[in-house]
C-alpha cells in the first residue's frame, strides 16, 4: 500500500499505456476479448484517481501542490520528472478517467482493427493525463505533443466512411482525411511556438520546473539580447496564447474543430469534446495566467472579446446547422467561450472576488462541458448507428418509438443548455456573475449567445422526437440497448448531482482557484 500511495500519480498516468501494451499482445481476431480487457484495464486508471481524489485532503501540501513526485530526468538542462495535483488538475484527471472507459464502452460496436483501436484510446489517455500531472514544463509539451497522434490515427482510420474533400489544386482525399490532417496542422503550428517558448523560459530562468518558474519568471526584469524584457515577456506570452487558444479552441482559430468533430468516431467526438479541448483552457490557467501576469492583465480585454465571438458565432452557427453532429461541434465552440470568458476576467482582475467567482465557474465548467457534451455525442452516435444518417431533416417523431432514447436525449439537451437544476446551469452562472463587474459589455453581449443556445437546443430537439414520424423508420429503429444506458448511466447522474449539489467539486476547485488567483 506505500509503494501506491508514494507514487499513485505515476500509477495514474502510466496504467493506461500499460493497459495499452497488455491490449497489443492479445490474439486480434478475437476482438470480444480485447473490448473486455481494454475496457476493464481502463477502470484502473479511474479507480487510482478515486484513491487520490478521498486521500486528496490528508496529502501534505508543497507550494499549493499534493501527491507530489519529483525524480532527476535530464539534469543537463535542469529538467525533472516532476508530477503533481491541486484541486484544478485533479479535477481534470478524475473527467479523464470516467471518459475513457466509457468511451471504450462506446467502441464496443467497432469491427475494424480492433486492437489497435483501443491501445490507441489507452495512449491517448496517457497523453492526455501527462498534460494535467506535469510540474515540469518540459514534460508539460512532451505530453502536449503525445496526445496529438493517437487522436490523428483514430479520426484518419476509424472515422466517417464516404465523402470527400478537395486538399488543394484539385487533390482530394476523403473527408476524415481531411478532418485528420487539418486537426494535426492547426495543432502542431500552435505547439511549434510554444516549444520556442518553452525553451526561452528554461534558458532564461535556468530550470524548467513549474514552481521555480513561477517564483523567478514574473520577476525577471533588464535585457535579454538587446531586448527589453517586457518585450520578450510579451511574444513568449502570444507563443503560449495562441497554442492554447487553438486547443480551445477560441475564435478564430476554431475551424479544424466542425471537421475533426464531424468524421471522428462517436467515442473519439466524446474524448475530443470531452477532455482534448480542455487542455488548451487548462494551459491557461495552469501556465499563461501564473507565468504572464502582466501580459495576461494587459492583453485580458482582447481574449475577452474573442471569448464572446465564440460564444455568439458558436451558437449562431450551430443553429445553422442540419447534420446533428455539427450541429453539437459548434454548441462546443460555444460552451468553451464562457471558460475562456471566465480565463479573461481572472487575468484582468486577479485577487477580486469576482475574479474568483469567474475562474472557480471556468474550471466547473470545463467539467461540467466535458460530462454534457460527452452524452450528446454519444447519443448521435446512438442514432446514427440505427439510421447511417446524421441529417435532422430525415429524423422526426422519434419520441413516439423510442421514449428511452428521447428522454435522455432531452436530459443532455437540457444539461448543454444550462437549465436550473442540471450541472450547465452552475457553473455558466458562476462565469457571468463573476465576469459581470469585469467585463460588463461582453457579457451582456455573450447573452445573445446564450438566448440561440437554446434556440439550437430546441432545434435538435424537435427536428429528432417531435413533429410527424416518419414512417420509414418505425419498426426499423430500437430503443437504447443496455450497454448504451450503461455508458449514459453515470453522465446523467453526474448531470443531475453537479446540478443539485455542485460543492463536492467546487469545494476542491477553490482551494486551487483561492492559492492561483485570490
Amino acid at each position: 500500500m506505500d509503494f501506491i500511495h508514494n507514487n499513485i500519480l505515476s500509477l495514474i498516468l502510466f496504467s493506461p499505456m500499460l493497459a495499452a501494451l497488455v491490449v497489443m499482445l492479445l490474439p486480434g481476431e478475437n476482438k470480444d476479448l480485447v473490448r473486455r480487457v481494454a475496457f476493464a484495464l481502463s477502470l484502473l486508471p479511474f479507480a487510482l484517481t478515486l484513491v487520490a481524489w478521498f486521500g486528496f485532503g490528508a496529502a501534505p501540501e508543497v507550494d499549493g501542490f499534493r501527491m507530489q513526485e519529483q525524480h532527476v530526468w535530464y539534469p543537463a538542462i535542469n529538467s525533472s520528472y516532476h508530477l503533481g495535483v491541486d484541486g484544478l488538475s485533479l479535477s481534470m484527471v478524475l473527467l479523464t478517467t470516467l471518459l475513457t472507459p466509457l468511451a471504450l464502452l462506446a467502441s464496443f460496436s467497432v469491427e475494424e482493427r480492433v486492437k489497435p483501436y483501443m491501445a490507441l484510446f489507452l495512449a491517448l489517455e496517457t497523453g492526455m493525463l501527462g498534460v494535467f500531472l506535469s510540474l515540469d514544463l518540459l514534460l508539460f509539451f512532451l505530453f502536449w505533443e503525445i496526445g496529438l497522434v493517437p487522436m490523428y490515427f483514430l479520426i484518419d482510420q476509424w472515422g466517417s466512411k464516404g465523402g470527400e474533400r478537395e486538399l488543394w489544386n484539385g487533390i482530394k482525399i476523403p473527408s476524415r482525411r481531411y478532418a485528420a490532417f487539418k486537426f494535426m496542422v492547426y495543432t502542431m503550428v500552435g505547439s511549434l511556438g510554444l516549444l520556442l517558448a518553452v525553451q526561452l523560459l528554461g534558458v532564461v530562468a535556468g530550470s524548467f520546473d513549474l514552481l521555480a518558474l513561477y517564483e523567478s519568471w514574473p520577476a525577471l526584469s533588464g535585457t535579454l539580447f538587446g531586448y527589453e524584457m517586457g518585450t520578450i515577456k510579451a511574444v513568449a506570452f502570444w507563443a503560449f496564447a495562441i497554442a492554447f487558444a487553438v486547443k480551445v479552441p477560441i475564435w478564430p482559430f476554431h475551424t479544424w474543430l466542425p471537421d475533426a468533430h464531424t468524421e471522428a468516431p462517436t467515442a473519439g467526438s466524446m474524448i475530443l469534446a470531452g477532455v482534448l479541448l480542455k487542455l488548451g483552457a487548462y494551459g491557461f490557467l495552469r501556465l499563461v495566467l501564473p507565468l504572464y501576469p502582466e501580459q495576461a492583465q494587459q492583453y485580458a480585454p482582447v481574449l475577452a472579446l474573442l471569448a464572446t465571438a465564440a460564444i455568439i458565432f458558436g451558437a449562431f452557427s450551430a443553429f445553422a446547422q442540419n447534420d446533428f453532429k455539427r450541429l453539437v461541434a459548434y454548441s462546443s465552440v460555444n460552451h468553451m467561450g464562457f471558460v475562456v470568458l471566465g480565463i479573461a476576467a481572472a487575468a484582468f482582475a486577479a485577487g477580486t472576488e469576482s475574479a474568483v467567482i469567474a475562474v472557480n465557474g471556468a474550471v466547473l465548467q470545463m467539467f461540467n462541458h466535458g460530462i454534457s457534451a460527452a452524452a450528446m455525442f454519444f447519443m448521435v452516435g446512438i442514432i446514427y448507428e440505427r439510421t447511417h444518417t446524421r441529417d435532422l431533416n430525415a429524423w422526426g417523431g422519434l419520441f413516439a418509438i423510442v421514449p428511452l432514447f428521447g428522454a435522455l436525449l432531452i436530459l443532455s439537451s437540457m444539461a448543454s443548455l444550462g437549465l436550473p437544476g442540471l450541472n450547465g446551469f452552475v457553473s455558466e452562472f458562476l462565469v457571468v456573475r463573476g465576469a459581470w463587474p469585469i467585463f460588463t459589455q461582453y457579457t451582456a453581449l455573450s447573452m445573445l449567445g446564450l438566448l440561440f443556445t437554446g434556440a439550437y437546443i430546441l432545434k435538435g430537439i424537435s427536428k429528432t422526437l417531435h413533429g410527424p414520424l416518419n414512417e420509414k423508420w418505425k419498426g426499423h429503429f430500437a430503443d437504447v440497448t443496455r450497454r448504451e444506458l450503461l455508458v449514459l448511466s453515470p453522465l446523467v447522474v453526474l448531470m443531475l448531482w453537479l446540478g443539485i449539489w455542485p460543492a463536492w467539486l467546487l469545494d476542491v476547485i477553490n482551494q486551487a482557484v483561492l492559492k492561483i488567483f485570490g
